[in-house]
């Protein structure tokens, strides 16, 4: 294997890593509602979702190889994935949806 070989093996196992990274940011993204976005004083629910979809349709191409993306395009994309898991997440975290019934004692809810 040569170093050019070994250099592009390295940029797509990173390619990879960061679509993964994108894609976790979409889904945690849609699990959230609308309202929360506002509340928390971020950009609305739309927007994050156009955003994060474009950066995983650049992600899964840059993974997949499919065409070589002009260089800055991917790492825009995970920009974009780590602007919404470092800020918008954990200001919507408050206001996101609980899984299953009651919450709470062992009587109801608080």
């Amino acid at each position: 294997m040569s170093v050019a070989e070994g250099v592009g093996l390295l940029f797509w196992f990173l390619a990879i890593i960061a679509f993964l990274f994108e894609a976790y940011a979409l889904v945690d993204a849609l699990r959230v509602p609308p309202g929360a976005y506002t509340a928390a004083g971020k950009q609305n629910k739309r927007l994050w979702t156009i955003l994060l979809v474009v950066a995983n349709v650049v992600g899964l191409a840059a993974a997949t190889r499919m065409v070589f993306l002009i260089g800055l395009l991917p790492i825009a994309a995970f920009v974009v994935a780590a602007v919404y898991l470092t800020d918008v997440r954990p200001a919507v975290a408050p206001y996101r949806r609980r899984g299953g019934g009651s919450s709470g004692g062992p009587y109801g809810p608080w």
